[in-house]
This record gives structure tokens, sequence and C-alpha cells, in this order.
């Protein structure tokens, strides 16, 4: 089993100040929900200017969210001097993202020095049904920080 222990103290603050610093995340209405070490959850209301032709939300949309909760997962677990960026991912869209509101989880499955794998998952939420429309494995890279000593 992966060790989901943070590197430093400060990894829920980081954490949260990161994603507040997305501003795709401002723009299509999505917070930060839940964060834990090597867990983090995105949720976002559903919005009918984020659909596509037929009135699903659309894939890139559900692929950005599961994407950076796969990343901010992986970075709970980073040292304070990194910052995190996807190497690749793979989505599996199972079922029409229809619902009153999506949830994405990540998860890291494996952390190491520099690259992490995670898993994500989306699911849609109408009333208090929930419906798993989409599934992600990535990978992620710790990158020294913009300013910080190598």
């Amino acid at each position: 089993m992966a060790s989901k222990q943070p590197m430093d103290d400060s990894w829920a603050e980081r954490t949260r100040a990161g994603f507040a610093q997305q501003a795709l995340m401002r723009t299509i209405g999505a917070t930060l929900t839940h964060v834990a070490p090597g867990e983090v959850e995105i949720a976002l209301p559903s919005r009918a200017d984020l659909t596509q032709q037929h009135g699903y939300l659309h894939a890139g949309i559900i692929t950005a969210i599961v994407d950076s909760a796969c990343g901010f997962a992986a970075y709970t677990l980073m040292p304070a001097a990194a910052e995190v960026l996807t190497v690749e991912y793979k989505v599996n869209f199972i079922a029409p993202a229809q619902g009153e509101r999506f949830v994405a989880r990540g998860r890291v499955v494996k952390a190491g020095r520099t690259l992490t794998v995670c898993a994500g998952e989306v699911q849609a939420i109408r009333g208090t049904r929930q419906r798993l429309i989409a599934v992600m494995q990535a990978t992620m890279i710790a990158v020294t920080a913009r300013g910080a000593e190598a």
C-alpha cells in the first residue's frame, strides 16, 4: 500500500490555495469540497452553458474536474517546493453526464518522488441518486516550483 503521508505540515493550505488559483475552475463554477492526504473531491453544479449539443455536460468539462481532482490529490503528498503537472491520463466515459451536480474524486494509487499515479471518478447526482459517469487513470509529475531553489 502506498504511503498517504504528506511531506509538509502545510499540505492542506497549499492544496486549497493552489485550487483557488485555477481560473478554469472558477470560470466553470467548480469548488473544492474535500481535501485529505492523497484524496481530493471537486463539485460542479450543472449549468446549461457547459453542455454539448445533446444537453449532457461536455466531456471536456468532466475531464477538467477529474484531472484537477487527481492532480490535487497527488499535490497533497508532494513537498512544499513542488508544483504538480499532468503527464498523461486515460478517461472512460461510462454514462451520459446528466445530473443536478457532478462530483469528481481523485485519489493517489502510488506516490513516488517524481511520478504519482492516481485514480479518479465522476459521479452525476440527481436528488439522492448517484451515477458513475466517468473513470480516469492519471500520472502526475512533481516539478520544482517557479522561484524555488532546486
